[in-house]
């Protein structure tokens, strides 16, 4: 009995948007906001009013917006003060270490429907404060629900995921860069605007600044100054995937992000994955737009976001169901949308709802909103037609009980089925996500009948592939290494992992010649474990190339868990145990309830003889683990490496009432549990 090994396959993707510090810096191809505003007074208007403008401000009398009057918020470990100190806006509130700190905010960071307040801490962080001030209500309150969050709790006030360097500051400013130091877990952030400004969605503006001005000063009026380098903004597809830079859950890829770019050579957005979206796709964690959209018939079809939203107020074309029927009405634009129906689709025989109340504005029904961070209601920009009839498919809601939540689905169903007559639908992706999900039996043949429907949208097939590797990779289809679009290609190279080494270097060699680095990258971890020699020499430089990108980009996101798993990863692969040792240390050390790490550091200790130091590193993570039964199982494999064999059923047997029916729990416990009843004294 070995304790075997526990070697993931660690790819890319990590938890969701991330990044930033508390300084302003030069960026020599940027210039002030200000010198884009001066020539540009409508614009600058609009913007002046958005969300975008407020993204992040000083922390001033004409910006806070919370009552500082010396109120005082919540109880004991999680009581807080506010009040004012001269010029300064104070929080009074514990701190890591549970002794109560007096900080003065040093930014305000949102506008509505809330703001919180960034308080400065040791390391170049910037802490976003987790009471936050309802701007609708105004009111403070706990964006913890659950109840309080212990100081320590990397969810506490101070801890790593309320850091603003590492959560929100990249979306929230312009020119950011998080300046991480990952040997001293310090940051020397800095930033061009405390805004989301021109140059944020434009690009650089120096040149185009600079010519405009030559330009006026010679009085030429028939020249137009040189463009701004983004030039994304004018396609469907590609500003929607600028947009997505930060209205996506996506894992960044570099340190410096460049509007304009290619989405997939900067970051790798979220597929439908479980605990993110449900089985359907509908949103369920804060997964911001991009995901949502991706699989609407409006993506498709070639919508951008600002047939939609004003880009610089930020706010929606049209009020009410005028947005969505300037284009969906019965004289529609078959120019530009050849699919659209003549229908007016803003009357009761519609909608089925009388009057103009709830029920009979199109987003009721087909872009479903939830709350986040409690009081900021999103929609789910999927867009989709409401098909009660899948919930008990699928487990996941629909927008008719969501209103009607005394009926049920199938009354929901019937409903539809009576004004607007039966149907038959083709299946839906949902339904063979869920029985992947369920691990049904038959499940991989749909998810392989999923990955090859190019009629479907691309995250769809790239989430398919996904769950198809965990569950059978031998069914993974080889053609999508080669499809168009690279959420695909990005997930089967990841999947292709899996597979032997003579196949991974014949179907994955081509991938490193791909021109978006997540693809790259993802081809060239895949293809790490094997010498450079087993590649073609004239894709060894680039195996190396690729690598190193990888490792970059691990780098840009170091100050996450995750990040640090990869890198232990590679350096697993790569027979680098000391690195992977490192590596698994600071995972812990930014993540002390990171299972994996926790482990695979065990394991790597285990194998190096150093079995008491490998029982500390997973009894101390047992207290931590949202789920110790895995911890339990290594301790019981590890007491039966070292023949400790009453110690090993004990163990063994606390992880089969954790996990069961885990068939590795109860082969080892039976094994054990045989081995003692014979050596038993009779």
């Amino acid at each position: 009995m070995r304790l075997a090994a526990l070697l993931l396959a660690l790819v890319l993707m990590v938890p969701a948007a991330f990044t930033a510090t508390p300084q302003a810096g030069a960026r020599p191809d940027h210039v002030a906001d200000r010198d884009c505003l001066a020539c540009h007074p409508d614009q600058a208007s609009a913007w002046a009013e958005s969300k975008h403008r407020h993204a992040m401000q000083p922390a001033t009398a004409q910006t806070v917006l919370g009552d500082f009057g010396d109120v005082r918020f919540g109880e004991g470990a999680a009581a807080a003060r506010f009040f004012r100190r001269g010029g300064d806006f104070v929080v009074a509130a514990q701190g890591a270490d549970g002794r109560t700190q007096e900080l003065a905010a040093s930014h305000v960071f949102g506008i509505r429907p809330l703001q919180q307040v960034l308080l400065p801490q040791e390391g170049g962080r910037l802490q976003a404060f987790t009471i936050a001030w309802d701007t609708t209500r105004k009111t403070w309150f706990s964006l913890h629900t659950d109840g309080p969050v212990p100081p320590g709790d990397n969810l506490h006030w101070s801890g790593r995921y309320q850091n603003w360097n590492l959560m929100c500051g990249e979306c929230h400013t312009t020119a950011y860069r998080k300046g991480y130091d990952d040997e001293h877990d310090r940051y020397a952030t800095t930033w061009a605007e405390a805004n989301v400004g021109c140059q944020a969605c434009h690009g650089p503006g120096r040149a185009h600044a600079e010519s405009a001005g030559r330009l006026a000063a010679s009085g030429e009026r028939t020249q137009r100054p040189v463009a701004t380098p983004n030039r994304a903004l004018a396609g469907a597809h590609a500003q929607v995937d600028q947009c997505a830079a930060c209205h996506a859950r996506r894992t960044r890829l570099v340190e410096d992000a460049v509007a304009g770019a290619p989405l997939f050579d900067q970051f790798v957005p979220d597929n439908l994955r479980p605990g993110l979206y449900h089985a359907d796709g509908q949103q369920l964690d804060e997964v911001f737009e991009y995901g949502s959209y991706r699989q609407s018939r409006m993506y498709q079809a070639g919508v951008a976001c600002t047939d939609c939203h004003d880009p610089h107020r930020g706010r929606l074309r049209a009020d009410g169901n005028a947005l969505c029927t300037a284009c969906h009405n019965p004289a529609p634009d078959r120019g530009r949308f050849p699919g659209l129906q003549a229908k007016d689709y803003d009357a009761p025989a519609h909608h089925i709802h009388r009057g103009c109340g709830a029920g009979s504005q199109c987003v009721d029904c087909h872009m479903p909103s939830r709350n986040y961070m409690v009081v900021h209601p999103r929609r789910d920009h999927a867009i989709r037609v409401p098909r009660p009839d899948l919930s008990a498919r699928t487990g996941a809601p629909d927008a008719c009980t969501g209103c009607h939540a005394e009926r049920g689905a199938e009354w929901a169903a019937g409903a539809i089925e009576r004004h607007h007559g039966k149907r038959t639908h083709p299946p839906h992706y949902g339904e063979r996500l869920a029985a992947a999900r369920a691990d049904t039996p038959g499940a991989a043949a749909g998810l392989a009948a999923l990955a090859g429907d190019a009629a479907l949208p691309a995250i769809v097939r790239a989430s398919a592939i996904e769950q198809l590797a965990q569950l059978d990779p031998g069914a993974l289809p080889a053609a999508a290494l080669r499809d168009p679009d690279p959420a695909v290609r990005t997930s089967a190279a990841a999947a292709f992992a899996l597979r032997p080494a003579e196949e991974r270097v014949a179907q994955l060699s081509p991938l490193l010649n791909d021109p978006l680095r997540a693809v790259r990258i993802t081809a060239a971890r895949a293809l790490a474990d094997l010498p450079v020699a087993a590649l073609a020499p004239t894709l060894q430089d680039r195996q190396r190339a690729a690598l190193a990108e990888f490792i970059a980009a691990q780098q840009a996101m170091a100050d996450m868990p995750n990040a640090q798993l990869n890198l232990a990863g590679l350096a697993l692969a790569q027979r680098d145990a000391l690195v992977a040792e490192q590596r698994l240390r600071r995972a812990l050390q930014r993540e002390p309830a990171v299972d994996a790490a926790r482990l695979g550091l065990a394991t790597l200790l285990a194998q190096t003889r150093r079995e008491d130091e490998a029982e500390r590193v997973l009894r101390d993570g047992l207290a931590r683990a949202a789920s110790p039964g895995e911890l339990h199982l290594a301790l019981g494999l590890l007491a039966g490496q070292r023949q400790r064999w009453e110690e090993a059923a004990r163990e063994l047997r606390a992880a089969d009432a954790l996990l069961p029916g885990h068939a590795r729990v109860r082969r080892n416990l039976d094994a054990v549990e045989r081995y003692l009843e014979r050596t038993r004294p009779r």
